[in-house]
């Protein structure tokens, strides 16, 4: 295959010095300034980047995680040439087009119209080449109505539509795109990941940086891990998110819940801790599509004169807040009593079949009827999903569903 990206050595040195002195007013301030600066100044080194190598072969999605400050950002400003680099070489077939933080790439004086044929231009397209995707671009980042408007006037939003839409459709043959793509809204953040996959389908190579773990697993082919500016994994993008899981901070297994600083409620009942276990009964953060994984509630019930069962639920929801699923105890035909006692619960998942990425727990402690909230705790326990080799066969995507399902196929031919 053809690299279209070939990095090497690459290094970035900063040099972090002192606070900036203020222009001195008078001569004696001036002088005192001049003495200070005529002995030696320390200084300190900071690396962002350090000896970095890796290539991406045409028509590859390359996916870029990290902690912040790994240096995802300083490799994806020195590729597209804005930051020069301390050291090593990117070598680069064909033009490079980059949406970083908002507010690069477009002149803000000009209006959407104007910077369309400027990106354009900068990219070496002809006018009459630029003018053959105009439509396309415009209809793509649905702002028409504000084409004529200058673009300092646009909501980031707007302003990240239009710039994607021109980044995508002037077909670089490489296309970086940053986490700037979290200011848009979901189903504009659902085309854009569409347009990436097809520009990878059409031979152009993508690089994606991005916190969303299930975008980076929709998106990408390939991974690559950074941690303080060196390469601590590259492969497959299955290997690569399960490397950054394991060596992440990530939620922890268990929470004591006492002083959760987001509960609410009336407090007749309240959740003390909430544990998740795996298959063997350890804890855990981290699990694979298909397998099993407990919760483990304890509950005190504190009010005597509550003469009726406590009703329980837990709420499942994605790194978007969209809700997956509402597990209530009363479902299950459990019921927890309502006379002052303290319960350790148990909710236990069968066959887990979410998309990888990153969920969250919420907890409910209620009447039987539902009228009532005793005790609410969103966000109590995270936990990561992921492959697990399930789904490496088959290229999913989270926008065609949110939970993955085991389906027999079978045929039957006319006359037989």
């Amino acid at each position: 295959m053809t690299v279209a990206l070939e990095v090497r050595g690459l290094s970035k040195r900063y040099v972090l010095g002192g606070a900036r002195e203020a222009r001195p007013d008078t001569l004696r301030d001036a002088l005192r300034s001049a003495a200070r600066h005529a002995r030696p100044q320390p200084s300190e080194e900071f690396w962002a980047l350090r000896d970095v190598a890796f290539d991406v072969q045409q028509g590859d999605r390359l996916g870029i995680l990290g902690r912040n400050g790994a240096g995802k950002s300083t490799l994806l400003k020195v590729l597209s040439r804005i930051v020069e680099p301390s050291a090593g070489r990117v070598r680069m077939r064909g033009r490079l087009a980059s949406l970083l933080e908002v507010g690069t790439g477009f002149h803000p004086e000009l209006t959407g119209r104007e910077n369309i044929y400027l990106n354009g231009a900068l990219l070496g397209m002809r006018r009459h080449e630029i003018r053959a995707r105009f439509d396309e671009i415009v209809a793509f980042s649905e702002v028409e109505r504000f084409l004529d408007t200058p673009v300092k006037r646009y909501s980031s939003g707007m302003y990240v539509r239009l710039a994607f839409s021109v980044a995508a459709h002037l077909e670089p043959e490489i296309l970086v795109v940053d986490e700037v793509l979290a200011v848009g809204d979901q189903d504009f953040q659902k085309k854009c990941l569409g347009k990436m996959q097809e520009v990878g389908r059409e031979g152009r190579t993508v690089i994606f940086v991005s916190h969303n773990l299930a975008a980076v697993t929709q998106l990408c082919t390939t991974g690559l891990l950074l941690e303080g500016g060196r390469v601590a994994d590259a492969g497959p993008v299955t290997q690569v998110v399960a490397t950054y899981l394991s060596r992440s901070a990530r939620a922890p297994a268990s929470a004591t819940l006492r002083d959760h600083p987001g509960r609410s409620g009336s407090g007749g009942a309240r959740f003390t801790s909430a544990r998740l276990l795996d298959a063997s009964g350890q804890d855990t953060s981290a699990l694979s599509v298909g397998d099993d994984l407990t919760v483990e509630l304890s509950v005190d019930v504190t009010r005597a004169d509550f003469g009726n069962p406590v009703q329980l639920s837990v709420l499942v929801r994605d790194s978007d807040g969209t809700p997956l699923a509402n597990l209530t105890d009363v479902d299950a035909g459990f019921a927890l009593p309502g006379g002052v006692a303290h319960h350790t619960v148990r909710v236990a998942l069968r066959d887990l079949r979410f998309y990888p990425g990153t969920y969250s727990l919420g907890l409910w402690a209620g009447s039987d009827y539902g009228d009532q909230t005793y005790d609410l705790v969103p966000d109590a326990l995270g936990f990561d999903v992921l492959d697990g080799g399930r789904l490496t066969s088959r290229r999913l995507t989270r926008q065609n569903g949110l939970v993955y399902l085991d389906a027999e196929w079978s045929r039957r031919d006319a006359g037989s």
